[in-house]
């Protein structure tokens, strides 16, 4: 189920998503980071704890089986190491598994925003217990000695299907988690991860390390989303291990990131199960989610009072409803499962609109990397748009652009639908769902299945219009502030937001580039048809610019950039101006009619930093992060990598070097700052790369 709307109407195709009946077998929801609660709290100045005394937790494993031929963190100890290696795992949601040592591992940064949001002190990073434990030679928790302690490392077993098939047990492969973690003043309980740690049962044919190439990738582009405000897992710090030398297409040194996310399951992790019937394991991971995960049975949403109407899925349904309390008329009854599915759906939908209206693919949107808790996740040939195309894909192994920006809506939810289909049995037994004989027998038969099936699809078509509507209802309102706008009209999506897209594309005009640049435009400048046609030239690249100077097209193009400039101010006059400046009616008027800006000077201002504070000035380019990786992995840089993090966690500053962030003096550097904040350079647009990391 793909978009087939041609590329210039990829917004409108989104509000005609068509979700075939055959496929069925924050403002909307709560994402609460660390940084929002601190920042609501007042809670910016908390300096942290040491990793000692940073509170610790393993809920996942003392609640879920682990894998039978390690029933416990000692047999998996007392194994040796290089024992335990890929193999299928049965009847289980994990397996105790400890990294691999490494020597002489070298810390090459850290995330000092990631350090806060977790509760760490920054100091923390200079301390040998620090730089032990994020490569895994510190186990936090276990007494190796004595084979005791509360708790110990493990790795995930899911499946997943990968560019639309089925593709059996993936699993966590070179990812270990080493506990869970909750910061002393939010609250927030995150799960700590190694990336690169070493094999696991899930390596298939694998080597269980990470490259320090696709490791400064994931490093930057997760504190990055999370500091555009989209929902992503995080990355605490970075370690280069000079002894590891990696075979993908090339040689490559070898990598650890450590890595934390309020949940690490995926869709996968019910994929597996459903694929091998392990329906009382789907039932107690289910619970886990709801109890663990999402706090609670009564923090899930309630039924829309018209489930049948998208509109009502907008604003944020009620939530409180007791864990045995079943909604709705009988044949479209939501039991708690149900609850939990629209949860999930709800979650996915805020951060896919995200992700569209900031230009950000994945590149591998498969079921084992999509999030239960809706986060940005599993990071390899991602990118940021350059010049918009909606066709394009950063894999360069997608050939049939399944996971283009264009796709990524409809992607999410066949991924949903997969989800649906491992709840299904849940979701559609309605108020049966706690009965002993469901439990322990289930169906008995394709008669008594009907109503079950019947009510599953109808409950899962149902969540597909509840995605339609929270999707675009979150991307309208993410477009809107983009813009400038105060409130978004229903006319807005034609008038400014599609038909902006179609410019961009036409013209091959940079995506985020072109919001910034907006948010400095005062529409004073912009008043007649001749100042529009002048300031359109600032958003071409300079190389467009310079070859369009002179020539018929180019006049036509930034005519067509003028136009709609002139439909844009209309709208900034009509939430913005004052009819004092403007006048009784903003209708047909072109220019400052009464010799006065129809926006004041104070008004403008607002709105200006109103549009910077949502529109990135840096953003991590692919062309960028190539840079990088060349200047630490070959040239031996390290400050270039603790640079792109601050520009990465301070994306919407006007300027970096020579200020002062969070009370310490930033030095930065002038010159590669302008660099790339500027064009992407004309052969290193639209870069494409491979999975292997």
């Amino acid at each position: 189920m793909l978009f087939r709307q041609p590329a210039y109407r990829c917004l409108a195709l989104a509000q005609r998503l068509n979700f075939q009946q055959s496929q069925i077998l924050g403002q909307f929801s709560p994402f609460s980071t660390t940084s929002t609660i601190m920042a609501a709290n007042g809670n910016n100045s908390f300096e942290g704890v040491t990793l000692k005394d940073l509170p610790k937790s393993w809920h996942f494993t003392s609640s879920l089986p682990p894998d039978p031929m390690f029933p416990t963190p000692a047999d998996s100890h007392k194994t040796p190491r290089d024992r335990i290696g890929p193999r299928q795992v049965r009847g289980a949601v994990f397996t105790w598994v400890r990294p691999e040592l490494q020597k002489d591992p070298e810390l090459l940064a850290v995330s000092p925003r990631a350090m806060r949001d977790l509760g760490l002190a920054l100091s923390e990073a200079e301390t040998d217990e620090f730089k032990q434990t994020v490569v895994g030679n510190k186990l936090q928790g276990w007494d190796s000695e004595n084979l005791k302690g509360p708790g110990y490392p493990w790795a995930q077993c899911y499946g997943g299907f990968q560019f639309g098939d089925w593709a059996g047990q993936l699993g966590d492969g070179r990812a270990i988690s080493l506990f869970e973690a909750t910061n002393p003043k939010t609250h927030v309980r995150y799960e700590v991860q190694l990336k690169g740690a070493g094999l696991t049962p899930y390596s298939r044919f694998a080597d269980g390390k990470a490259v320090l190439r696709s490791s400064i990738r994931e490093f930057i582009v997760s504190e990055a989303l999370n500091a555009l405000g989209i929902p992503s897992t995080r990355a605490l710090a970075i370690s280069l291990l000079p002894h590891s030398r990696v075979r993908r297409e090339t040689t490559e040194p070898g990598a650890i990131v450590v890595r934390f996310a309020q949940s690490w399951l995926r869709f996968g992790n019910f994929d597996i199960l459903r694929a091998r019937g392990e329906r009382a394991l789907i039932r107690q991971l289910a619970t886990y989610v709801a109890e663990s995960v999402f706090g609670g049975w009564e923090n899930l949403p309630a039924r829309l009072d018209d489930p049948e109407d998208p509109a009502a899925a907008v604003t944020s349904p009620a939530r409180g409803v007791p864990k045995d309390e079943c909604q709705g008329p009988e044949g479209a009854e939501e039991n708690r499962f149900a609850r939990l599915y629209r949860e999930i759906v709800r979650r996915n939908a805020v951060t896919v609109a995200k992700w569209q209206a900031y230009g950000f693919m994945n590149g591998v949107l498969n079921t084992d990397n999509t999030s239960i808790f809706g986060l940005s996740i599993d990071f390899g040939p991602f990118a940021f748009m350059d010049n918009f195309d909606p066709s394009y894909t950063p894999n360069h192994d997608d050939h049939f652009l399944r996971y283009s920006y264009r796709n990524q809506p409809s992607i999410i939810w066949w991924n949903l639908v997969r989800l649906g289909e491992a709840l299904g049995e849940l979701i559609g037994a309605g108020a049966e769902v706690d009965t002993e004989n469901f439990v322990q027998n289930g169906l008995k038969d394709d008669k008594e299945a009907e109503p079950l099936i019947a009510r599953a699809e109808k409950l899962i078509t149902q969540a597909g219009d509840e995605y339609k509507a929270v999707f675009l209802g979150e991307y309208k309102q993410l477009m809107a502030a983009r813009l400038g706008l105060k409130q978004h009209k229903e006319s807005d999506f034609e008038d400014l937001f599609s038909s902006l897209l179609d410019t961009m594309e036409a013209l091959e005009l940079d995506f985020n580039l072109f919001f910034r640049k907006l948010s400095s435009l005062k529409v004073s400048d912009i008043a007649t048809e001749d100042q529009r046609k002048e300031k359109a030239a600032i958003f071409f690249y300079k190389d467009q610019a310079a070859s369009n100077a002179a020539d018929a097209q180019g006049e036509d193009d930034r005519q067509r950039v003028a136009e709609w400039l002139g439909r844009w101010r209309q709208r900034i006059v009509e939430d913005w101006g004052t009819l004092e400046n403007w006048g009784q009616s903003t209708d047909g008027v072109d220019g400052d009619a009464h010799g006065s800006s129809p926006v004041s000077d104070a008004a403008e201002e607002e709105r200006m930093a109103a549009m910077k504070a949502v529109n990135p000035k840096f953003t991590p380019r692919g062309w960028i992060l190539d840079e990088i990786i060349r200047r630490v992995e070959k040239e031996g840089e390290r400050d270039v990598l603790k640079r792109a993090i601050h520009l990465a966690t301070h994306p919407f500053e006007e300027s970096w070097a020579g200020r002062e962030f969070e009370g310490q003096q930033y030095e930065g550097d002038n010159e590669e700052e302008t660099r790339w904040t500027s064009d992407v350079p004309r052969p290193k647009r639209a870069l494409q790369c491979s999975c292997s990391s």
